[in-house]
């Protein structure tokens, strides 16, 4: 009996993934919950498990493939008394070859034409190369009439198919004999860089942060405001606490505690920027799960706190901390990474002073925070050195006037700058 090993869910809007790598190669032995590859989405990386055990007799897929929800990965026979023999299974009498699938033989007869092999001495005139030449850059000039000795090998040694293509676009381009060179062309700069340049895939998590940054310039009707806050209060009050808050809870007491509730306080000011749009119409959501920007080495995710509303200071430090490890470890589920209704992004900790953040659709409204700096400011008639932060809200103005985009900023300003009003009002 075969299972099929399959795409599973990947979560909410994730339709595709890519192959990062098989863990089992065809012929092994798996067993029930041993995962046998890994797919790659654009906000997580997880593992698919065998459903059962046997062997995996069949790949169906390579590594770097695109594939969807529920494409069909692998096969898996099983063995035993019940089951096929793994002989059987690998079609052979000492059981240890597997059947080639189409792509395995393509690439393969791919692989050998591509192999640079000796001009043989009877070829045509048109095979006038010098050296060496691959069978499919000699098939291609045959087919479109190309003299091989007028073609240069990129490399300097062989001729390529590329080098036939790149040959037939030149010979494509309209010229005039004014325009013809009278002198052999200089080396392009491809040549003289051989070496220096390296060719990597794009990730699929980067190629959806790209599509979905470009998407919301395209849809949304951005703008950006700033404020500039005052941070001695929350400062002083974290040297004052931080001890005993460490003591109590476990973890330490940061910024991202204060301006997670400073947000929810501004949000439920002004709910329009806790909404969505669709359409014609507008969703006002009642409740706050708010996405903490993290730069994960490869990419920017945005895991939620669920109902942040309701979590203490010392819950959202640990629930913070806690996505930031799982980032960096590559253990981020599907789940905390689904919704969210705002999200706070701090540039800061980089050493950002000042930036306009991009929406994370289809959210209206995203919190930019940077570093904090020392500043001379005027206080009650006086020049005063204070601990000082840019802060940039952008908002999709299809929706919310500059109006609510100052106010609510400076909303934001209030409660950082009194901490003592983020306990009384919750």
């Amino acid at each position: 009996m075969s299972t099929k090993i399959v795409v599973p869910d990947l979560g909410e809007s994730v339709i595709e993934a890519t192959i990062t790598e098989w863990l089992k190669n065809e012929g092994d032995p798996v067993s029930v919950g041993e995962a046998v590859l890994v797919l790659e989405t654009d906000k997580v990386t997880l593992e698919v498990a065998a459903e059962n055990d046997g062997i995996l007799a069949h790949i169906e897929r390579q590594p770097g493939e695109d594939v969807k929800v529920g494409d069909v990965l692998g096969i898996i026979e099983e063995s035993g008394a019940n089951g096929a023999s793994l002989a059987s299974v690998m079609g052979n009498k000492q059981g240890t070859k597997v059947v080639e699938n189409k792509e395995t033989k393509q690439e393969k007869q791919a692989s050998v034409e591509e192999r640079d092999l000796p001009l043989p001495e009877t070829a045509k005139a048109n095979d006038g190369a010098k050296g060496r030449i691959t069978p499919v850059a000699r098939r291609m000039a045959q087919e479109q009439d190309i003299d091989l000795a007028q073609v240069t090998p990129k490399d300097g040694e062989r001729v390529t198919k590329e080098d036939v293509e790149r040959y037939q676009e030149g010979r494509k381009a309209p010229t005039t004999d004014e325009q013809r060179p009278t002198t052999a062309p200089s080396p392009s700069p491809a040549v003289e860089r051989n070496g220096r340049e390296e060719r990597r895939r794009i990730s699929r998590r980067r190629q959806t942060i790209a599509h979905r940054l470009i998407e919301a310039q395209q849809t949304a009707a951005m703008l950006t405001t700033f404020n500039e806050i005052d941070m001695n209060a929350v400062m002083t009050l974290r040297v004052r606490r931080k001890e005993s808050f460490k003591e109590k809870y476990g973890v330490s007491l940061g910024l991202s505690s204060f301006f997670v509730k400073a947000t929810i306080g501004a949000l439920k000011a002004f709910p329009l920027l806790n909404a969505e749009l669709q359409g014609n119409e507008v969703i006002l959501k009642h409740y706050y799960d708010i996405g903490i920007a993290i730069g994960a080495e490869e990419g920017l995710v945005v895991p939620v706190l669920r109902d942040a509303d309701r979590m203490s200071f010392a819950e959202i430090e640990r629930g913070v901390r806690e996505y930031a490890q799982q980032s960096v470890d590559g253990k981020l589920s599907i789940e905390a990474l689904r919704g969210g209704t705002f999200t706070i992004t701090n540039g800061g900790i980089f050493g950002s002073m000042l930036s306009t953040p991009i929406l994370n659709p289809p959210q209206v409204g995203i919190l930019g925070l940077h570093a904090i700096k020392d500043r001379p400011v005027v206080l009650d008639g006086e020049i005063k050195v204070r601990p000082i932060m840019y802060v940039a809200l952008t908002y999709d103005h299809r929706l919310v006037d500059g109006r609510e985009a100052v106010q609510f900023l400076v909303r934001i300003k209030e409660l950082i700058e009194d901490p003592e009003t983020l306990l009384l009002e919750g």
